[in-house]
């Protein structure tokens, strides 16, 4: 066909990544009759720039993938057996699906919980019409935490929400901290900016126990112990307080509790956080030195450092630097972790209507101790069993911890659990039912981020595959189901899209440039100004709080089980999806452990072989590889691979504990220990 004829058969959509990642990019996707043919980013959007990672230039093959769910599917084997679902209509599977609820919540509403975390970061397909549908049911409320909530927990407590610096600005930094982040493969439009930084001078450390891609890009990388930051952290004020490089009278009119916090500091010298951290003495000194010498100095800190027992506590001393230096003084100084908290008074915090509540506000369940929490009976402390789960935008079978316990409380006889989802994922075997839902090449929605400061609109660009539904209209058919004449379950998405913010934000503007940026000042934190009630960042409380299991805290296990395991995510997928995209999953090749050549050789280990990885907890079996980049006495279990795919139906979440952080009741899947053997 004669090229422009081609193009004049296509169109464009603005589209918005639905993944859980800082940039939040937006997305051009090419139509040619009725099918996407190329995803994109936009070049015109300021983050973005037109580039997208690897894993998002494929979404096409996402959405068109031979193993798409396209129909209802029912169980009809035991879930102890192999599963096996026959296709069903969605007026079958909604009957009894309504049918079983309404058994359920007339006994007690609050034995029915949702299960949803970031499969889609949008604020339609995520909980605005499923929260209606759950508020209205008097379901239990499901406790958000297992990726981000220690260190959102830790930037409220120090500065009053979950704020940072502009994305931008750090290509003017002289010197940038890359804390707990592989920027490369999980911030990559950061990267370009430290990039750009680098080119002009600016000098890039990274710190993080292993020796990431980002490392190796790195001027320098000091590979500390899994969950010693926060003492690393002190250790720096430690040498700022002893060379007099405080910024005096930023403290003095914008920090509180810092008396409190000197003195916790000094009681830490290099020498004492060198011991714990697994680092040396001048690595601290030198560090604290271009920290402090070099203006403007920004830290990109990521959620990786946080899960460990004391993450809450390590963010909050890491968020405390650029107050102490007065590094905020500057655009191109600060901190960024997430700048979530900026939207916070532009969303409406009414649409997902809990006003619909039938009575009191039911209980909490914590989704990272989901393993135990089915396991539970009914009982006065805990209030009902769980008999009914409903999943949504999460495969809490692979991504939880303590999976041996999970798998166990999905494979009761008598726990009802409906999954919406896109593929077969290790949850959806467990299901009773498993409901086809779109894409996001195939519904509407809108996203903000926690990387940057725009909201993105995504457009549907073709229409819904086989039988799939958006989540909003599963939910809306539900409640119709379950008898709900409520006038809020009526609401089209574009009146959900309508009545997302209450200010500032033009939903006409947005639909037609895609995104709009939110009107914040430069350097939001040069003359204090912080989110808290008085206005001033808090240093009260702060502190250092070892790991659960160490050589340290943990003598006794560390015997039995002395190597710290951490469980990045692969390259190539996010958190679970992507894992059954062919082209991802050749790249990644197989679940992988990485271990040190001392440690290996200490075991007889060769590069390549089968080897046991296990705790008390359990044993995941899967391919070693000696590698550079795991430190001496720290294996790396790169995830999150579905069980189904591993070697012998497990993964590394096989071995972490539901044990919580000091903050947020985070999971602490980074606080693990475990023995290498072959296998």
């Amino acid at each position: 066909m004669n090229p422009a004829v081609t193009a004049a058969l296509q169109h464009v959509v603005h589209g918005a990544c639905p993944h859980d990642c800082p940039d939040t990019c937006a997305l051009k996707i090419t139509v040619e009759a009725g099918r996407v043919i190329k995803v994109q980013g936009r070049a015109e959007h300021p983050s973005t720039h037109g580039a997208l990672c690897t894993k998002v230039s494929r979404y096409a093959e996402r959405t068109y993938h031979g193993e798409r769910l396209l129909r209802p599917l029912k169980r009809v084997s035991a879930k102890t057996e192999a599963p096996r679902f026959e296709p069903v209509s969605w007026a079958e599977a909604l009957a009894d699906i309504a049918a079983r609820l309404k058994a359920i919540a007339a006994r007690d509403p609050q034995a029915i919980l949702p299960y949803s975390y970031a499969g889609t970061m949008g604020l339609l397909q995520g909980e605005a019409m499923a929260g209606r549908f759950f508020n209205r049911l008097g379901a239990s409320r499901l406790d958000r935490t297992i990726c981000a909530s220690a260190g959102g927990a830790a930037l409220t407590a120090t500065y009053g929400h979950k704020l940072g610096m502009h994305l931008p600005f750090f290509a003017e930094s002289r010197l940038i901290l890359i804390w707990g982040s592989n920027s490369i493969a999980s911030n990559l439009h950061f990267w370009t900016y430290a990039m750009q930084a680098k080119r002009e001078g600016a000098k890039l450390i990274c710190i993080d126990p292993r020796r990431t891609e980002t490392a190796d890009k790195c001027h320098q990388h000091i590979a500390l112990l899994p969950g010693t930051d926060g003492a690393l952290a002190l250790g720096l004020m430690h040498e700022l307080i002893a060379h007099d490089w405080l910024d005096h009278d930023y403290i003095a009119r914008h920090v509180d509790g810092w008396d409190e916090l000197r003195g916790k500091a000094l009681g830490w010298p290099p020498e004492r956080v060198a011991e714990v951290c697994g680092i040396s003495a001048e690595e601290v000194r030198g560090l604290a030195r271009d920290y402090a010498t070099s203006k403007p100095a920004a830290i990109r800190l990521n959620y990786g450092m946080q899960r460990v027992r004391g993450g809450g506590n390590a963010v909050r001393l890491i968020a405390l630097l650029p107050c102490l230096s007065g590094a905020w003084r500057q655009r191109a100084g600060g901190l960024l972790l997430s700048s979530s908290g900026w939207f916070a008074p532009f969303k409406n915090p009414a649409l997902e209507r809990p006003d619909l509540l039938p009575g009191p506000l039911p209980r909490l369940i914590n989704m990272s101790t989901i393993g135990d929490d089915l396991l539970r009976e009914s009982s006065a402390e805990f209030g009902p069993k769980i008999e009914a789960v409903i999943v949504y935008n999460s495969n809490p079978v692979a991504v939880a911890p303590e999976s041996p316990k999970v798998v166990r409380g999905f494979q009761r006889a008598d726990l009802f659990t409906v999954v919406l989802e896109h593929f077969m994922t290790d949850t959806a075997d467990l299901a009773d039912y498993v409901l086809p839902a779109t894409t996001q090449l195939e519904h509407l929605d809108l996203h903000t981020s926690y990387g940057h400061t725009d909201v993105l609109i995504n457009e549907p660009a073709v229409a819904p595959l086989g039988e799939a539904k958006p989540n909003t209209q599963i939910f809306r058919e539900l409640a119709a189901a379950c008898g709900f004449d409520d006038a809020a379950f009526a609401d089209s998405d574009e009146q959900l899209a309508r009545q997302a913010f209450n200010r500032d934000i033009d939903f006409d503007a947005l639909r037609a440039q895609g995104w709009q940026s939110l009107p914040l000042a430069e350097a939001p934190f040069a003359e204090g100004g912080f989110a808290t009630p008085n206005g001033r960042a808090n240093a009260a409380g702060a502190d250092y709080v070892p790991n659960y299991e160490s050589r340290q805290s943990s003598p006794e296990l560390a015997r039995r089980y002395p190597l710290a395991m951490i469980s990045p995510p692969a390259r190539n997928f996010l958190n679970s999806s992507f894992v059954n995209v062919k082209s991802l999953r050749d790249i990644e090749g197989e679940p992988l452990l990485e271990i040190h050549a001392d440690d290996a050789a200490e075991r007889g280990l060769t590069d390549g072989a089968m080897v046991r990885v296990f705790n008390e907890r359990g044993s995941y079996l899967c391919k070693a590889r000696i590698s550079p980049r795991a430190r001496p006495g720290v294996v790396n279990g790169l995830g999150i691979w579905w069980r189904k795919l591993g070697a012998a139906g497990t993964n590394v979440n096989e071995l972490t504990h539901q044990r919580l952080t000091d903050l947020g009741r985070a999971p602490s899947f980074y606080d693990c220990l475990v023995q290498v053997a072959a296998a």
